[in-house]
This record gives C-alpha cells, structure tokens and sequence, in this order.
C-alpha cells in the first residue's frame, strides 16, 4: 500500500468552492474540486491535519486502494488479498459499508458488503460490527471496487465543544462554508440578529482568534494500524491563537435561545468576545466599530411555523438593517426567495442551492449596503 495516496474530504454540495478554497488556504496546494467535496493527495499526516483544520468538511476519506472484481466470488477472492493489516487494527472492530453503480456487474450493495466482512474475518481476524468505531467504505463503479476508510468518526461538525442546540440547528461546518461565501476571512465584526444557538458567531470567532475546529475532540484515525500518538499529539500543539480585535453581535427573541448560545460560546473558549442580547430582529442596532457581516439563518416556513407569519419578520429585519447598517453586508439563509425578497435589501443572484436540514436553501448575498 502506498504511503500517498488519494485523500476525499466530503463537503456540503452546492459550497466545493468554498471548500476549495479553505483547502487551498490551510496549505493543500495539490486540492481539487469534484462533486460533493475536495480531493487531494497526501500521507497519513495529512489526514490527520484535514481532520483537525478543515471547518467545511464533513468528514475525511482515506481512500487506501483498489482493485477490479466482475462478479461476487472475484469480489471474496481479491478482498481477502488486500492489505488490509495495513491500515486496520484487528483488536478495533470495523463495519463496512458498499455502494455499487449501474455501470458495475456487482449490483447488489448488500451481498457485496456481506463478502467484503467475512473476507475481513476469516482472512485477516477482523471483528466486525454494527456500532464499530471504524468504518470501511467500497463504492464498486465500472467494476472497480475503491477501498475507502472513514478517518473522522462522527461528523465534522460534531466539534466536541458544543453543548446546546435548537430546534434547526445550522451545522458548524455549513456555516463556515457559508461565511466563507460571504466574505469573512476572521477580520471584521459579525453580527447574528437570529442567532439561535450561536453556531455562525462561535465559527466567526474561532476563526478570528485561529482556533483549530478539531482540537477538543477524537477521531476514528486515532483507532487504525497508522496512528502515531505522539506525531499527534505535536501536530494538535501547532498553531498560534490570539485574541480577535474585533467583537461579535448575537440576539434573539428566545430567552432559552440566548442562554443556550452564551452556554455554547463559553463552552468554546469564544465566550469573552461575543455579546448575546434577547432582542426581536426588528429592533437591532448598530454596535460601534467598524462596518462588518450581518448573517442569520431565520426560521422558513418549510423548516419551523407558518410561513405567512414570517413575512412580517423579514421585513422588521430588512427595514433595521438598511435604517441602521449602513456599509455592511448580508447573508440570509432561507427556502423561499419570497421571503428573502420581503426584507427589501438588494441581494446578488441566488447561487446554487445547498441541503440543509432536509431542504434546498440559498445563501442570499448583498453587496456593501
């Protein structure tokens, strides 16, 4: 097996250039776009670093090898010859999960998988279970089975330090993407006037103050035959914080809310630098300094209550906006274009449409106001 090799880190579809963008920033100078993510090619370091840097990221995908099976047996036969004992520990146990294409003459996921698992067992003394640690993912495309390991464990955006959430929450890595998008490089102010458990100013300010999104949590890499504990442990020490110079807004109108994002934000080591206010949206204003971000992902009528009702609230939250915020910018996130459009501020074509919580939302963008 390789010592490099090619290195999937998934992301939200609809954001890959923003996630482009973070790889090519935190120093992945070989990073390509492809649908749902970035590739690169790297070392085992490497995924570790993408596991502990990477904000947009879903989750990391060591891709390990590969090799070309026709039919089931073949597909037993050549699974027992990998080098699995390379990768994996045979003391942690493992699940396997199998994706098959059209275009591949092994079309049934499930008996694949079932292969792929005894082959594990009886070859190589692998345990295999339902709740494992590890997870070994083969997606079988033109008759070519790719051999893929799950290095993250939980999702990305599990960071390890929030306690609290609320009724839709925004994930910690959609909303790095999404303030990305936006702009925010962790130089100015942000703003959140519907802030709910804090998520996009708990991002915006670790950002600023160059904290690490992985560094409080564990990984599935730390369970395989490549781990080493001590080049671990150096590469979590590296990187210098510092306090940001710029403060972040947070309101809503929900008292629990509020409580629950200050909560979060203390959990995170961000909470000397944000001020959380229970406030209608409506009734914002402008906090001295600097122009900067304003961005809130406010309930739509797919995602929480009656959609009519919330005209109203769009439109006190674009009439403070233009009254108040004059040299800021907007991000809004939302299903609906109506609503967007009810608040009466000059957005940017809406760009593609990006999953979230079981819908299709948009980021609405404007320029300087």
């Amino acid at each position: 097996m390789s010592d490099h090799f090619e290195i999937f880190m998934v992301g939200t579809p609809g954001l890959e250039k923003a996630l482009l963008s973070e790889a090519l920033e935190h120093g992945f100078a070989d990073a390509k776009e492809t649908a749902g993510g970035v590739t690169i090619n790297g070392t085992w370091e490497d995924v570790w670093r993408a596991n502990l840097v990477m904000r947009g990221a879903t989750r990391v995908l060591a891709r390990v090898g590969s090799f070309m099976a026709f039919h089931l047996a073949q597909l037993d036969k050549r699974a027992r010859k990998f080098p699995w004992a390379d990768v994996l520990r045979p003391d942690v146990p493992v699940r396997v999960e199998v994706s098959t294409s059209r275009k591949s003459k092994i079309y049934h996921a499930g008996a694949a998988a079932q292969r792929i698992e005894t082959a594990l067992k009886e070859s190589h003394g692998m345990i295999i279970s339902a709740d494992a640690p590890v997870t070994v993912k083969l997606r079988i495309d033109d008759n070519r089975v790719t051999v893929s390991v799950d290095t993250s464990g939980e999702s990305l955006h599990k960071r390890g330090h929030k306690e609290a959430v609320g009724k839709a929450p925004m994930r910690e890595t959609l909303a790095a993407l999404m303030l990305r998008e936006c702009g925010y490089d962790g130089h100015e102010p942000v703003l959140d006037p519907m802030c709910g458990s804090g998520t996009f100013l708990i991002e915006a300010a670790e950002i600023a103050m160059g904290l690490n999104p992985g560094r409080t949590r564990d990984f599935a890499f730390q369970q395989l035959a490549t781990y080493n504990a001590d080049a671990w442990q150096d590469m979590r020490m590296v990187g210098e914080t510092h306090a940001p110079t710029q403060h972040f807004q947070g309101s809503d109108r929900d008292a629990g809310a509020i409580r629950m994002a200050t909560a979060n934000a203390d959990q995170a080591g961000v909470g000397d630098h944000i001020t959380f206010e229970n406030l209608n949206a409506a009734d914002i204003k402008r906090p001295e300094g600097p122009p900067g971000l304003i961005i809130c992902n406010p309930p739509y009528g797919g995602r929480i209550g009656n959609q009519n009702m919330l005209y109203g609230v769009y439109a006190g939250l674009g009439e403070a906006i233009k009254r108040e915020f004059s040299g800021w910018r907007v991000g809004i996130v939302t299903s609906e274009a109506g609503l967007a459009k009810a608040t009466g501020l000059p957005f940017n074509p809406k760009g593609a449409p990006i999953p979230h919580g079981g819908l299709k939302v948009w980021l609405f963008q404007t320029g300087t106001l």
